[in-house]
């Protein structure tokens, strides 16, 4: 049997990528085929963890495009997109932005939080994924998807698998169960080949239903 051809990742994989790569490989029959269709590119971080939870609030529940304009109106109302310079933004100011009554008050609520020091960010890296979970959906607006996202994009956790994420179900059902529905039972038991890289796996599973990396 000829080798399976390795994606080449970009320098700023993170550490565990190309060891994370061979175990799915040699663990399970649909990353055999689904990795070396996407070599280089990879999971990636991006911004702050401030600034990317920022972004996640502003958008819930309205299409990539509104967004992105919502934010962008935002980002420019404080002088700096830090907590301190978001609290003192004006309510009619973040409402005028666009942004929803609720989401400014969560957004308020997640400048508090960092403000405060009620998330432990210097921390993170010593603590395990449940522990940072908690703190985050101890926010208001930050459930446990928006903290599992933040886990894998942010922090770059390497076994996370987000249960509730429609595009990891959606591609799991076509990649393993032929389209037919599937339950949270069946995602884990797909999963147990993949750890401890369910990060890595759900990465490569959101690829099979659209090539362009996503961010958040």
């Amino acid at each position: 049997m000829a080798p399976v051809a390795m994606p080449v990742p970009l320098q700023d994989a993170p550490e565990y990528w190309v060891e994370a790569c061979r175990h799915l490989i040699k663990r399970d029959r649909v990353m055999k085929k689904l990795i070396p269709q996407h070599g280089g590119v990879c999971l990636q971080s991006r911004g702050d963890a401030f600034v990317t939870l920022a972004r996640s609030i502003v958008g819930q529940q309205i299409s990539v495009k509104a967004a992105q304009a919502v934010w962008d109106r935002f980002e420019a109302l404080p002088k700096k997109m830090v907590p301190a310079q978001v609290l003192k933004l004006k309510v009619d100011d973040m409402r005028a932005a666009g942004l929803s009554a609720r989401k400014v008050e969560y957004l308020v609520d997640l400048a508090l939080h960092f403000a405060n020091n009620q998330v432990h960010v210097g921390a993170w890296a010593d603590m395990d994924d449940d522990a940072i979970i908690a703190e985050l959906v101890a926010i208001r607006g930050i459930g446990r998807w928006t903290a599992e996202m933040f886990l894998i994009f942010h922090l770059m956790r390497p076994n996370v698998l987000p249960l509730d994420d429609v595009g990891l179900q959606t591609g799991i059902s076509r990649c393993y169960f032929s389209g037919e529905p599937v339950s949270r039972s069946e995602i884990r038991e797909v999963a147990a080949n993949w750890a401890p890289y369910c990060s890595v796996a759900t990465w490569y599973i959101w690829r099979s239903l659209d090539p362009a990396p996503v961010a958040y």
